[in-house]
This record gives C-alpha cells, structure tokens and sequence, in this order.
C-alpha cells in the first residue's frame, strides 16, 4: 500500500524537486502540496496523509513554522508522521522537533535529499513510529554536549578531578582514599563538592557516582560499553 505524503515546502522549485524525489518511490504517493502554514495544516485535515514532509521555515513568518506545525499535529494527529526537510544544520531546530518523543519524527537536510531512496526511507520510518535524525544533527548535538560536560569539568579543583578519575576507574572511597594518601573523609567530602558542581546534589549516591563517571567519559570523547 502506497504512502500518502502532504509535502510543504514554499519554494516551488524546490517543492517540485522534492515532489520528484518522493515519487520515484513506488510505495510513496505526494497528495498535496502547499507553501505555507496554513496551507499544510488545511491539506493534512483535508487528505489525511500518513506523512508530513515539510520545511522549516515557510510563511507567515520564515521562522520554524514546520517545527510548530509538528508539534500541532502530534497533539491533533497523533498517528501522523513528519519529516522536516532543513537548509540548516541547526540542533535547535531538531531539539525542538524532538522535544515531545522522537516517535514518527525525521530530521534531514535538503542538501541530502537527492538521493530517493534516502528520503523514502525517512518517509517509511516516522509512517511506522519510527525516526530519523540526519548524522551531521547528531555529530553536533554530541559536540555540543561534550563541549558542556568539558565545562562543568573545568569548575572542579585539582583534587576533585584527581578523585573523579579515581572514580572513573572503578575504586570504591577506601581505594580513592589509599590511592591518593587522604582519608575516607576527605574522599568523601571531595566527592560531595564534584557532585554538587556536576549538578548531581541529589539522588542515590550509587546513581551519581554513575553520572559522574558519564560526564567525565564523555567530556574526554570516550564511551561507556557494557560487559
């Protein structure tokens, strides 16, 4: 059975091109197409598509009007899908999309989308609950994490990072404390201080230590495995 897609885009050469791009897909039919906001709001209640293609920014106002309208028809559509089509490598754009779940959202760049099996199977993966982040999306939201991680790392004094490694590595506070000749208070006391500057005040001591050890990884590039 064929995809039913409303494809929102203002430009209409590039409404054209992505209609094309969509219907080289055998299981994907465009059944409307607009170029504003309200225009595509008024198609999806009109030909109730399995999926939205929009772009971020159309009339009225050339913000995030495909953003906004994602977030409506979650609330008014709830089965429908939505990929956003973006000239931007914004991680805003894509935070705001996600905001609410992931589920049966897309995020791609237009520079991508010259390739139709790509943009057919971001079609197929929101119409099935699924989703689709661009990687370059991806590569920097991660940056832009690490990069704050690195931040609340830089806070901490030279004891507290040398009792975070210790963590790091696994050692309970008896074996930071013998590790670095300081007694199991301090050990604990240093611990407390790293916490509170890491944001982790509160909770189990075993969830924060686990946290913790995730800010340091990930502020040093490294990841987490399991056994």
């Amino acid at each position: 059975m064929s995809l039913r897609v409303v494809l929102a885009e203002d430009s209409l050469l590039v409404r054209e091109g992505v209609r094309m791009v969509l219907e080289a897909s055998d299981d994907v039919t465009v059944v409307a197409t607009c170029g504003d906001l309200d225009g595509l709001l008024a198609a999806v209640d009109t030909h109730t598509p399995d999926v939205v293609v929009t772009d971020v920014r159309m009339p009225p106002g050339h913000t995030d009007e495909g953003i906004r309208a994602a977030g409506r028809l979650r609330a008014t559509h709830p089965g429908l899908g939505v990929v956003v089509l973006s000239a931007y490598a914004a991680p805003a754009y894509a935070l705001a999309l996600l905001e609410k779940g992931s589920a049966g959202r897309a995020y791609l760049l237009k520079e991508r989308v010259d390739d139709p099996e790509q943009l057919a199977a971001a079609v197929r993966a929101v119409a099935s609950g699924g989703s689709a982040i661009d990687p370059t999306i991806i590569d920097l939201l991660v940056a832009a994490r690490s990069r704050a991680h690195a931040s609340a790392l830089a806070a901490l004094t030279t004891r507290e990072r040398q009792v975070l490694e210790q963590v790091a590595q696994g050692k309970s506070n008896a074996a930071v404390a013998d590790a670095l000749f300081l007694s199991e208070h301090a050990v604990e006391k240093h611990t407390n201080a790293l916490f509170a500057k890491l944001g982790l005040a509160g909770g189990q001591d075993v969830n924060r230590r686990v946290k913790a050890v995730l800010i340091y990884l990930s502020a040093r590039g490294e990841s987490v495995t399991g056994p």
